[in-house]
């Protein structure tokens, strides 16, 4: 690991000094442009954040790109408020597992958030002007009396302050049995799916009183019930295939070309398990927590437990490439299974040009892999590191060997700690990081040289 190898800047961080488990960030994704930001929290809000457009300009005379990644709040609003189903007497938490952005038609933004139950359709728009010279309405908008009124003026747009509007436009409800835990927009730019443990089901966004369910694994008994599905995602480019992936880490390209129900899979990408090394958390650490597809649709990257994998859409026999992300953590997990933490659901992204993937850790640790030379970094989310344009460093987990100045042994890890969500700007080297109930923007660019345990 090199000292002075390149790190990404802290461009900005979103800080609160007193967490709630309301204010805990459950989701985090950039829009198509990347000038657009939103996180979702426990508490069923979101926040949206906007790119500062002064500050995306290049100054050729001077050679020097500007700060790109100026992000400041732009609208919050509450999405989700808590529930209760009164026929299974169980509530419905407020927390937003997914927020999902819709391809930019016109000058306003939508986007789609989900709590366990019911996925939203929001629409974003701006007002800096309004309207005056009402002929039937008076300045403070009450009816006037028309005998009253004895000429006719023409309306006209006068300048205001600009506010942002927030406006739900669709609720898609009664659709799910079961914890939704994935939405995906289509890119035919009219439907998307929701997942849920069992179920997956398509969707109009024009239509809100029923779906159609294009993927039921619950199997007649539920005794005989072996897998649950854990994440799904369509295809960037074909309207017609989306991949889901289970707890026993297996993952299922379908094709709705080939039947309106996609139980019967296209492909199955499963990578064969050694019988010697099998154990008792063989199953739990295998479960994929998440799935994406690349920005070229061509490959798909997972991630479990200890690992992140690359898997090429043409080679369903096991993956093409495999990332260790905390190897040092298998000694542990017989402790990190009393606690819970065995359970986490990491999730992974992937730049813009599907060449470094980037993963969460413990102890607010994240990491980046670049693949043409398999390397990885492991960077920190930390307040004590947030001063803007702070340069970060690489850090290592001691596991052996000689001890470096600034490892981390294994057992000082603090596992409160952990980086779930993360976001890569779709065009740029940005990205956004969830720690806990703080918001880090890292931006410029990793050197793929620096590698770290």
């Amino acid at each position: 690991m090199g000292e002075d190898a390149e790190s990404p800047k802290i461009n900005h961080t979103f800080l609160r000094d007193y967490v709630t488990e309301a204010d805990v960030i459950s989701t985090v994704e950039f829009n198509q442009t990347g000038d657009l930001l939103a996180t979702g929290d426990k508490g069923g809000r979101v926040v949206i954040f906007q790119r500062e457009t002064e500050s995306k300009g290049v100054s050729e005379e001077a050679g020097e790109v500007g700060d790109s990644g100026e992000y400041n709040v732009y609208s919050t609003f509450q999405s989700h408020e808590p529930d209760f189903d009164y026929l299974k007497s169980l509530e419905i938490e407020e927390k937003i597992n997914k927020i999902r952005w819709l391809p930019q038609q016109n000058a306003a933004h939508f986007l789609l958030s989900t709590n366990d139950k019911t996925v939203k359709l929001w629409k974003v728009s701006e007002r800096d002007k309004r309207p005056e010279g009402y002929n039937l309405k008076d300045e403070e908008g009450r009816i006037k009396d028309v005998s009253t009124i004895t000429s006719l003026r023409v309306p006209v747009l006068k300048p205001t302050d600009l506010m942002v509007e927030v406006r739900p436009r669709r609720v898609f409800a009664n659709g799910h049995t079961y914890h939704i835990n994935s939405i995906s927009v289509n890119s035919d730019g009219e439907t998307y799916l929701s997942a849920d443990d069992l179920r997956i089901n398509m969707w109009h966004l024009d239509i809100t009183d029923r779906s159609f369910n294009i993927v039921d694994i619950k199997p007649a008994n539920m005794e005989d019930l072996t897998e649950v599905i854990t994440a799904a995602e369509f295809h960037p480019h074909h309207c017609h295939l989306f991949v889901y992936s289970s707890s026993k880490g297996t993952l299922r390209l379908c094709d709705m070309r080939a039947s309106a129900l996609c139980d019967r899979h296209t492909k199955l990408f499963e990578e064969p398990e050694d019988p010697g090394s099998r154990s008792f958390f063989s199953e739990i650490i295998s479960s994929v927590s998440d799935v994406k597809f690349s920005h070229s649709g061509r490959y798909l990257l997972t991630r479990d437990y200890l690992t992140a994998k690359v898997w090429d859409l043409n080679m369903d026999k096991g993956p093409v490439e495999t990332y260790q992300v905390h190897e040092y953590l298998r000694s542990k997990l017989c402790s990190l299974y009393e606690n819970d933490c065995i359970f986490d659901k990491f999730e992974c992204v992937w730049n813009s040009s599907d060449s470094v993937i980037m993963t969460g850790a413990y102890n607010s640790f994240f990491r980046m892999f670049d693949r043409e030379t398999g390397r990885g970094v492991t960077l920190e989310a930390w307040r004590e590191n947030s001063k803007p344009r702070a340069v970060l460093r690489t850090r290592r987990v001691y596991t052996g060997g000689k001890r470096r100045r600034g490892d981390v042994g294994v057992d000082s890890l603090d596992f409160t700690k952990k980086i779930l969500h993360m976001a890569w700007h779709p065009e740029e080297n940005i990205i956004a990081i969830a720690a806990t109930n703080n918001l880090y923007i890292f931006q410029d660019r990793v050197n793929p040289d620096a590698q770290t345990q």
